[in-house]
This record gives C-alpha cells, structure tokens and sequence, in this order.
C-alpha cells in the first residue's frame, strides 16, 4: 500500500553493548592523558608513557578480536533467527 522502503532499526542488545565498550576503551584509555603522562614505574628501563601505550596497543588488538567475534556471533543468531543468510 505505502511506497515507503521498510526501515531496519538496529536494536541494542547486551552483546552489542559489550562490543561498542570493546571498541571505546582504547580511545578513552589513549584520550586520557593525564593518566598516564608520568615516567614512573619504568618497565625494563622503559618510561611509563611509553610502555602503557605499546601496552595499549596490544590489549586493543585483543579487545578488537573480542568485539569481531561477538559480532560474528550476533549476526549469525539474527541471521538463524530470521531463518536467512547472515549479511
């Protein structure tokens, strides 16, 4: 009757929040300077400042794993859910 195109809202689940969390935490963690701009501990000789960001960019590796594999996972459930191939 209307030829207005169907509109697919994106729903907010538990998962999905856990995923942009994934996704958030290592710009907050980088963003926030303060807390982290300092020498000490040093690590093998290496400043704090610089081991903490080398630091961060392993657990935002990690963290991206983590948010890839649930979404993998989300979207097969929808996909199962509706009885059609994941997108």
């Amino acid at each position: 009757m209307s030829d207005a195109p169907e509109v697919n809202r994106g729903v907010v689940t538990p998962v999905r929040v856990v995923i942009a969390l994934c996704l958030i935490a290592p710009f907050v963690a980088m963003l926030w300077v303060g807390s982290y701009a300092k020498t000490d501990p040093e690590l093998a000789g290496i400043p704090f400042f610089y081991w903490y960001q080398m630091l961060w960019v392993l657990i935002s590796t990690l963290l991206t794993m983590v948010a890839y594999k649930l979404w993998q996972r989300d979207q097969r459930a929808r996909a199962s859910q509706k009885g059609g191939a994941p997108e």
